[in-house]
This record gives C-alpha cells, sequence and structure tokens, in this order.
C-alpha cells in the first residue's frame, strides 16, 4: 500500500476509535452552504463531520475490533459525525438539520458503546433530554424520597402531640 494511504487509514481509524459516539447522516442534494452550516452547528456542540468513502470505513472499522460497524452496509452517499461528551445533543443537530433541510440530510445510522443504532434510534436520542436535565431530575427524585420520609415521620409526631393535647384539654376541663 503506498504511505499516503496508510496516512489515511491511520487518520480515519484516530477519528473512528476516539469518539464516543458515530452518526451517519446522508447529505445527497445539500447545498455546500447549507453543509458548512451544518459542520459549524456541530463544532457549537463539540463534534464534527467529515465525508469519507464507505468501504473505508468499515475495513478501517473492522481493522480497530469494531465490528459491528464493520459489517453494516453503509450505501449512497454518507457524512460521518464524530465527537466526544453528549450524543444526545449532537443527535438533536442532526434531528433539527433535518427538519430545517426538509429531509435532504437524514440520520442514517449510527454507532454507539459498540452496537449500531438504527436511524429511529438516532431521533430518539436526540428526543430525550439532556444529560444535565436528566441530573436535575434524578437529584430532585433523590431529594424528594426523604422530604417525603421527613413529612410523614412529622405528620405522626403531630398527630400523637394533637392526642396528648387532647387528653390534657379533656382532664383540664374535667378539673
Amino acid at each position: 500500500m503506498r504511505s499516503e494511504r496508510i496516512q489515511i487509514g491511520n487518520d480515519i481509524a484516530a477519528l473512528l476509535t476516539s469518539a464516543d459516539y458515530l452518526y451517519f447522516v446522508s447529505y445527497k442534494g445539500l447545498k455546500f452552504s447549507d453543509l458548512t452550516t451544518f459542520r459549524t452547528k456541530l463544532a457549537e456542540v463539540g463534534a464534527e463531520c467529515h465525508i469519507l468513502k464507505n468501504r473505508v470505513i468499515c475495513k478501517v472499522a473492522g481493522l480497530n475490533g469494531m465490528k459491528a460497524l464493520a459489517d453494516y452496509k453503509l450505501a449512497g452517499d454518507t457524512a460521518m459525525v464524530s465527537g466526544k461528551g453528549d450524543a444526545g445533543a449532537v443527535a438533536k443537530v442532526i434531528d433539527n438539520f433535518s427538519k430545517d433541510t426538509k429531509g435532504i440530510l437524514a440520520a442514517k445510522c449510527g454507532y454507539y458503546e459498540g452496537a449500531m443504532l438504527s436511524d429511529k434510534d438516532v431521533v430518539a436520542i436526540a428526543g430525550l433530554p439532556s444529560k444535565d436535565a436528566l441530573r436535575a431530575q434524578v437529584l430532585g427524585l433523590l431529594t424528594a424520597v426523604p422530604t417525603g420520609l421527613v413529612r410523614v415521620l412529622n405528620a405522626k409526631v403531630s398527630s400523637i402531640v394533637n392526642v396528648i393535647n387532647a387528653y390534657k384539654n379533656k382532664l383540664e376541663e374535667q378539673n
């Protein structure tokens, strides 16, 4: 193999193996200015978009132990979106841009933690709340349980105090 092909393979391998997630999108018919806008929006959430040959992606994936991706049959014009961090934010950018371009740019599939995702999975990930929102919800649930327990215990203590107070009032009335 020529040295430049080896270097390209190494660069693609670095992209594939260093990413927390990979999304593959179709872009056939997308204007260059729209693709540039898409890349800018991806950069805002810490992702990047590369246009690579399908067979090269699959071959490099196979050489780097990404069996599910290597066995997947990518077809047509495919752009690869990769990055680190919040995969949901990137899926939202893809989904929103797909709506803006009336489906010209659309999710094809994804690769996350060794498994392939369908286009519907990518859309479902886009519909999830962000990591910060989920953390806030979990924190709210964790604080709600002790608060509810304290309220229940306080109600029991209050009812005991009310019974004792009523008994005291009754004794005072009798005297």
